[in-house]
Parts: structure tokens; C-alpha cells; sequence
């Protein structure tokens, strides 16, 4: 028995009607539909896949302009004053600002209908954008170290230590205000390159705070305090890399939040004429979510039972978790007096 796919999405809102009868009628014609498997495209699949994309540019977009002018403005004050924390604050922000362009490219990739040859559609896109950012991120990381063991080796004077304090600042609420924002936006259209972003924004920020303690040092007297604190940094900026790096390293295997197999599982075992739960597989593909289960039916029932049995299901799920794309819902027939629905199989599992 074949399982049953759509890949249409449903407003998630609770108490509205859903016609699930998708003009399949007469018995010949709902046990080939049954038999074919297909997929319906609806425009609000297409509508709510175009608008996270939108809104993800929109983030992207914004983003870079906040951090672009905060760059050019730390920059300046990195030529007059000659501070290597702050030159290693503003490597690190003008990266954050140039993510944007790979994930830009991403989010419009992402906005291309599947073929032939790319059946799930583009979204993997935005986890490649994902790796770039990393390795930008490291980059970063490489570019501030080297120069703050450098300025250790040989110190030089760091001059404007008030223009270097206010660029700081600038340097932090900037970077706070992305980051709040791509986090926002990426958990709500569930990016996960665009949550690495923010991470890496936030961390910038925190760095850019870190400035004013070189800058301090400074003041008192302590002229290795600016290196130090380059180096500090550098550390920061480490930690970040790492963090980005599990979340996109999750992603790319194909790691889910534990949590959503519960609720999926959960609203599975809530369906009418679902004896039991099988295996369950849910994968992020760009910010979208796919499923694949088994449920477990009475074999008594025919197979027009099955089938409504998998699409109930699947509107449930569709419910249970508000970005899922699609789902393949295969009915199995419960096991009676020993006989194995897939002996079939066994030699090649």
C-alpha cells in the first residue's frame, strides 16, 4: 500500500474548515490517486514559502545597512587612532555585513520551483550560505588574532582614546539591534543560517563593549591593554565560530529539535484509525520542514479507509508543525497470525 503525499500548506490557525476532498471522485478514481502518489502545489504553499523568503531578504537587507554604516564609522576611527581592538571589532562587523550576501543569494535560489533533477526545490541553498558564513566568521578570527600578537610584539601608541570609547558604543548598539532582528526573523521563518547570523551579530556586539576596556587600559597608563583585549576578542570570536558551526554542522545532517518528533509523534497517535506509530523522519530544507512517517491501520479497512486515515493524518501534522512543507504518510496494516506486510523487503534492508 502506497503511503499518501501532499505538499500544500494550510493556514495554522484552529477552528476553519479544510476541504480535503481535493475533487477525487468516484472509487476508480480515488484508488488511483491512492495508488499514484502526487503533488499538489497550492498557491498558498507558494505564497508563505515566497513570503519568509521576502521576509528574510527584508532582515538581510536591513542588516547590512546598519552594520555597513557602523563599519565605516569604526573604520575612520581606526585610522585616526591606530587601536588594534577596535580594527579587530570592525574586521568582525564588516564580515557580519557581507554575510548578507550570501544568504541574499540563498533566500532567492530558495525561491525556485523543484525539478526534475532538484525534486525538493533549492532550499539547501541557504545551509551552503550557512558554511560560507562560517568560514567568513573564521576569517575574522584569523585577521584579529594575527594582528593583536602582532601589536603585542611591537606596541604603538593608540591615539583618540574618546573617538576609539564612542565607536565602541556605536560598535555594540548596532550590532544588538541586528542581532535581535535576524534571530527574530530567522526562528520565525526557521533559517537557521540566518539564527547564526544574529549569534554572530550578538557576539560583535559584546566585542565591541570589550573595546572599551582596551581603551580604558590604555588611559591608565597600560599600552599592552589594547592588544590584550584584541586577543579577547579573537577568543569571542572563536566561541561564536563554534556555535555557528553546530548549528549549521545540524542542519546539514539532517537534526531536528527532539521536540518536534513528539509533537509530531503526538498528533500521529491523535488521528482516528491510527492503531500505532512507526518511524517518524522530519528534515529542514532551507527554512522549510519535510516529513516521513508510518502509521499503523486496521487491515480489515480498504484501502479508500487507508487513505483517508494518512490524509487526516497529514492535516494534523500540517497543524502540529507550523513549517512543514509536506509530509508522506504510509499506512501499514497491523500485524495478524504472523504475516509480515514487508517479507518482501527483508533481503534488501
Amino acid at each position: 500500500m502506497e503511503g499518501h503525499r501532499h505538499d500544500h500548506a494550510h493556514p495554522h490557525g484552529h477552528g476553519h474548515p479544510h476541504d480535503h476532498d481535493h475533487g477525487h471522485g468516484g472509487l476508480k478514481r480515488r484508488l488511483a490517486h491512492l495508488l499514484r502518489p502526487h503533488s499538489h502545489d497550492s498557491g498558498e504553499k507558494v505564497d508563505s514559502a515566497l513570503e519568509a523568503s521576502a521576509e528574510g531578504m527584508r532582515a538581510l537587507w536591513i542588516s547590512l545597512a546598519v552594520l555597513g554604516a557602523t563599519t565605516v564609522l569604526q573604520a575612520f576611527v581606526v585610522a585616526m587612532s591606530g587601536s588594534v581592538a577596535l580594527l579587530g571589532d570592525t574586521l568582525h562587523n564588516a564580515a557580519d555585513a557581507l554575510t548578507a550576501v550570501p544568504l541574499g543569494l540563498a533566500f532567492l535560489l530558495g525561491r525556485r520551483p523543484p525539478t526534475r533533477r532538484y525534486t525538493y526545490g533549492y532550499g539547501r541553498a541557504e545551509d551552503i550560505a550557512g558554511v560560507v558564513i562560517v568560514l567568513t566568521i573564521a576569517a575574522s578570527a584569523a585577521a584579529a588574532g594575527y594582528t593583536a600578537i602582532q601589536r603585542l610584539a611591537d606596541p604603538q601608541p593608540v591615539n583618540h582614546l574618546g573617538a576609539v570609547a564612542a565607536a565602541a558604543l556605536v560598535g555594540f548598539a548596532g550590532n544588538e539591534l541586528v542581532a535581535r532582528y535576524r534571530i527574530r526573523v530567522g526562528r520565525r521563518i526557521g533559517s537557521a543560517a540566518l539564527v547564526a547570523d544574529g549569534l554572530h551579530a550578538r557576539t560583535d556586539g559584546f566585542t565591541s563593549l570589550a573595546v572599551l576596556l582596551g581603551a580604558a587600559g590604555v588611559a591608565l597608563g597600560l599600552p599592552w591593554a589594547d592588544p590584550v583585549v584584541g586577543l579577547l576578542i579573537t577568543l569571542a570570536i572563536v566561541v561564536v565560530l563554534r556555535q555557528a558551526a553546530r548549528e549549521i554542522w545540524h542542519r546539514l545532517m539532517d537534526a531536528v529539535d527532539p521536540a518536534l518528533v513528539d509533537q509530531a509523534e503526538a498528533a500521529l497517535a491523535a488521528t482516528p484509525g491510527v492503531l500505532g506509530v512507526g518511524a517518524v523522519r522530519l528534515r529542514w530544507i532551507g527554512h522549510r520542514l519535510r516529513a516521513e512517517c508510518d502509521v499503523v491501520v486496521d487491515p480489515a479497512g480498504t484501502v479508500v479507509e487507508a487513505h483517508r486515515i494518512a490524509v487526516d493524518a497529514e492535516h494534523r501534522l500540517l497543524h502540529a508543525l507550523p513549517r512543514l512543507a509536506g509530509a508522506l504518510v504510509h499506512p501499514d496494516p497491523q500485524p495478524r497470525d504472523g504475516v509480515d506486510h514487508h517479507a518482501v523487503l527483508t533481503g534488501h534492508r
